[in-house]
């Protein structure tokens, strides 16, 4: 790291002005929220000190052991919408369907709704006993199930974490107050908001950081590289002046925001583009839909 001053620092301005060190204008962002540069430390040309966004280092850590106490289940669990699970009556190859294109290895299952879940299934109890093509008679999802965990939203994520290990169990639903379902979390989703973000074979690969769902709109990963999606799209998202400080997709949403935004949050750009939250936890964004502006 170079040890000359940001030219956004509180050294930088009151150093007199050289022609080896010229004066930064103020950029994009800077000029579209009418702030001028902040010079404490703290800061980098106007931008205040943000969270980490995946695939970047940030001002302010987002993991370790405080978490535990910290974050609660509702924090860090998958909404109700996004849960993939199986009627208790499924036939065995529409369930070996789901594993199949979910890549999931459990699956709650209910029985009617999934406000009646009766436990879960495992990929690995299914391919031992009916083989892994799924071939064999007499089959019964029932005679499978291992028991589930319920939390309730505001339990300390330390504490559910506790319970799992202690139980053996990996997956638990969260129980809204009035006894349904409300999301749900893996022991896998609990370490990574101590640890980071765990990755295995079925996560997104690093070179397709984004996929073109139609026309104007894109799935992607809020650590897509930044000047390889302008350069996918044909079209800027930031000025020149503030490209050495934004360089993923999801650096782009905390500065126009000056937060972390929910999940399902829909962004608008300065361009008219927009940027929907598809996937987030407390401390960072993980995938982001972008709509381009008609006519781009």
């Amino acid at each position: 790291m170079s040890s000359s001053p940001d030219p956004s620092s509180s050294a930088a301005q009151s150093a007199p002005q050289t022609d080896e060190l010229p004066v930064r204008k103020p950029g994009f962002f800077a000029r579209f929220f009418g702030t001028a540069p902040n010079p404490e430390p703290e800061s980098m040309n106007g931008v205040p000190a943000l969270p980490a966004v995946d695939g970047a280092p940030g001002l302010v850590p987002g993991t370790g052991m405080s978490n535990l106490r910290r974050l609660r289940v509702e924090d860090v669990s998958i909404p109700r919408v996004e849960i993939i699970s199986v009627s208790c009556d499924i036939e065995l190859d529409d369930l070996v369907a789901v594993f199949r294109q979910s890549g999931l290895t459990r699956l709650p299952v209910y029985d009617g709704t999934l406000d009646t879940p009766i436990g879960m299934v495992h990929l690995k109890d299914v391919a031992l006993r009916y083989g892994f093509n799924g071939g064999g008679g007499g089959f019964s999802l029932r005679t499978m199930l291992r028991p589930l965990l319920y939390a309730p939203p505001s339990m300390p994520i330390g504490v559910l974490l506790q319970k799992m290990q202690t139980d053996r169990t990996h997956m638990a639903l969260v129980i809204d107050e009035y006894g349904g379902v409300d999301g749900l979390v893996t022991i896998e989703d609990l370490i990574e908001q101590v640890i980071g973000e765990i990755e295995d074979e079925h996560d997104v690969e690093e070179d397709r950081p984004w996929l073109k769902e139609d026309a104007g709109s894109y799935l992607a990963l809020a650590r897509a590289p930044l000047d390889e999606f302008e350069a996918e799209i044909g079209m800027k998202l930031v000025e020149e002046a503030d490209e050495d400080e934004i360089d993923t997709l999801g650096g782009v949403v905390f500065v126009l925001t000056g937060r972390v935004p929910a999940r399902g949050e829909v962004i608008p750009h300065p361009s008219g583009a927009e940027f929907e939250v598809v996937d987030a936890d407390p401390r960072r964004i993980k995938r982001l839909r972008v709509r381009l502006p008609k006519g781009s």
